[in-house]
């Protein structure tokens, strides 16, 4: 009998769509910087391949801005047990992941300069596992903090080499 995988229990933060959506400006912002230089440095005299691009970079920088967040805040999930760390990513491309902690080798927490002003944290949690560490972006920081205790006492209790 084949049972699908469900869901994890809990949402990352509110506030992790208005992370990702500034960190989705600042990418379109790049690339309006990128369709700037072109257009000055570009000394051709019909500008309508400018026109397209840009046209095609607002819809596109646009849509983008206010769909991922809001897409990913829907799919972003975790889920801590006392045997496993479960994770559901993407926006894309869907992904689950479930951890035993009996595997776990670190556990840390970032903060970068716009989780820190929005009071948001990441936690990595890195396994022996060829599919690489299990993340969760966007967890509130007592959250976050909460979690990262949590899984070192459990990755401790564990006798286990980790491998």
């Amino acid at each position: 009998m084949v049972h699908a995988m469900r869901e994890p229990a809990h949402r990352v933060s509110p506030r992790a769509r208005r992370l990702w959506a500034v960190e989705a400006a600042l990418a379109v912002l790049v690339a309006l910087a990128a369709q700037a230089v072109w257009w000055f440095v570009d000394d051709a005299p019909d500008r309508t391949a400018h026109r397209v691009v840009a046209a095609v970079w607002a819809v596109v920088g646009l849509g983008y801005l206010v769909v991922m967040p809001q897409w990913r805040y829907r799919v972003h999930r975790w889920e801590a047990t006392p045997t496993a760390i479960y994770t559901q990513t993407g926006w894309l491309n869907l992904e689950r992941r479930i951890a035993p902690l009996s595997r776990v080798q670190t556990v840390d927490l970032e903060r970068g300069p716009l989780s820190q002003l929005l009071g948001l944290a990441s936690v990595t949690v890195t396994t022996a596992s060829a599919a690489g560490p299990v993340r969760i972006h966007g967890l509130d920081l007592p959250v976050a903090l909460d979690l990262v205790d949590s899984l070192t006492a459990a990755a401790v209790l564990d006798v286990g080499d980790a491998t």
